[in-house]
Parts: C-alpha cells; sequence; structure tokens
C-alpha cells in the first residue's frame, strides 16, 4: 500500500493555516521573525558633489563619469551651466580678426552693424608703406579687442577715386553713424604703436571692447597700456645715449 504521508512545504518563510493552528495549541514553536535587509548606506560616490568635487577630476575620470552617472542630477547640471557660459562667450567674442570687404559689402557689414557693435574701417591701398604700419597695429588691436569688428577696405572701392594721400585713413561707426574719421598716420602719433592708436580710438568713446570688462576699465586700461609704453620708449632711448 501506497504511503500517502506526504509533507506539503510552502515557500521558505509561509505559514500555513494549519501551522497557525499548531502553534496556538502550543505544538510548534513561534515563527521565526521575518527577514529584515539592513538600512541602505549610500556609499562614498552617492555622495552629494559640488564643483570642487568635479574640478578635481581628470579629463579621462570625467568622460567615465558621463558614461556612468549619465542620470546624476549634478553632472546635468553642471554640463548645462558650462554650455551656456561657452555659448554666451562665443556670441561676445565673435570677431577677433580683421575682416576684409568689398565696396558691396559696406552696408551690411559696417552701416547695418547691430547698435552695440563699434565698427572701425581702415582705408587702405597695398604698396603704401605707411598703410601696412597702420595695418599691423590694427591687426594686434582686433587680435585684444574680439568684441569690437576690424574690417579693412581699399580705398577706392570704399570711396571713388579717393586721394592716395589720404590713406590709410579709418572711420569709426556705430549704429549706422560715422563717429571717428581719422586721416593719414599722423592722426595716431610719431611712431603709430598699437597702443597710441587705441588711445586714439577711444578719446571720446568706449570703441574698444575685449567682451568681458566694463567700458570704463577697458579705456582706462588703454591709458594706461599708452602711457607705459611712452615711458619704455624713453627708457630705451635713454639707454641709447648713455651706450654713445
Amino acid at each position: 500500500m501506497g504511503d500517502y504521508h506526504f509533507v506539503y512545504k510552502d515557500v521558505e518563510g509561509a505559514s500555513t493555516q494549519w501551522d497557525d493552528i499548531q502553534r496556538k495549541l502550543g505544538n510548534l514553536p513561534e515563527k521565526p521573525p521575518a527577514f529584515k535587509p539592513p538600512p541602505f548606506t549610500p556609499s562614498s560616490d552617492d555622495q552629494p558633489k559640488d564643483k570642487s568635487w568635479i574640478d578635481s577630476k581628470t579629463s579621462e575620470e570625467l568622460e567615465d563619469l558621463e558614461d556612468d552617472l549619465d542620470d546624476d542630477r549634478f553632472l546635468q547640471e553642471y554640463r548645462k551651466k558650462r554650455l551656456a557660459e561657452m555659448q554666451e562667450a562665443a556670441k561676445v567674442l565673435r570677431f577677433g580678426s580683421v575682416i576684409p570687404i568689398s565696396g558691396s559689402d559696406f552696408v551690411r557689414e559696417v552701416s547695418q552693424a547691430p547698435s552695440d557693435v563699434w565698427v572701425v574701417v581702415i582705408l587702405y591701398k597695398d604698396g603704401i608703406p605707411e598703410c601696412g604700419l597702420l595695418m599691423q597695429s590694427i591687426e594686434e588691436l582686433a587680435i585684444k579687442y574680439p568684441a569690437t569688428k576690424f574690417v579693412k577696405i581699399i580705398s577706392t572701392d570704399c570711396i571713388p577715386n579717393y586721394p592716395d594721400r589720404n590713406v590709410p585713413t579709418l572711420l569709426v561707426y556705430n549704429n549706422g553713424a560715422v563717429k571717428g574719421n581719422y586721416v593719414g598716420l599722423h592722426s595716431f602719433g610719431r611712431r603709430c604703436t598699437p597702443e597710441g592708436v587705441a588711445l586714439v580710438l577711444c578719446q571720446s568713446n568706449p570703441v574698444l571692447n575685449d567682451g568681458h570688462s566694463k567700458n570704463e576699465a577697458v579705456i582706462e586700461g588703454v591709458r594706461k597700456q599708452f602711457i607705459e609704453k611712452v615711458v619704455a620708449d624713453h627708457e630705451e632711448e635713454g639707454d641709447d645715449y648713455s651706450s654713445d
């Protein structure tokens, strides 16, 4: 005859109705307490992160973090902030060189430039030494003040029959109007240095703009650089005389 005394087991830890009755009668020991996992303690990698934590990472570590922690709120905010900063910098620092234009470009590039942009136009002719000398200073200023727009155009392309004796000429525009007109190299001093040209341009208006400093700070910086250049040149001349 077969053995019908099978023992059926439920899921581990579960209690059957029969077990509950037997415990009430005292025939079975009390049911052990249900298992509870220990409380969760975040690791150091899960702690809130600040800017210093990011700045201390190498470029390779940051790349790993971007792969492993794409959902990390701080990294998302940090990336968003850096992107906004770079976009703002690119918006302000939009020039940085002397742009060649033709006569047909003049209205679009100069007269119709945004009202917050100062435009410095150099009229020149190839082969004239004075034009080359002024162009060197203009190119240096264009790099130093990238939020100011510098353009160059052959004099007769801009003004038909413009006399060669008047070149180089600088025209300064803002909001579609001429704000300055400097004819000939002598307008910028005996030596025509970038510092001297900058001082002339900023005598009455904040023409030069580096994209970071306020207008007053830029103008004050231009004056300081000009004075320092004059003093340095004077000291060099004194050394030349003393060596003779």
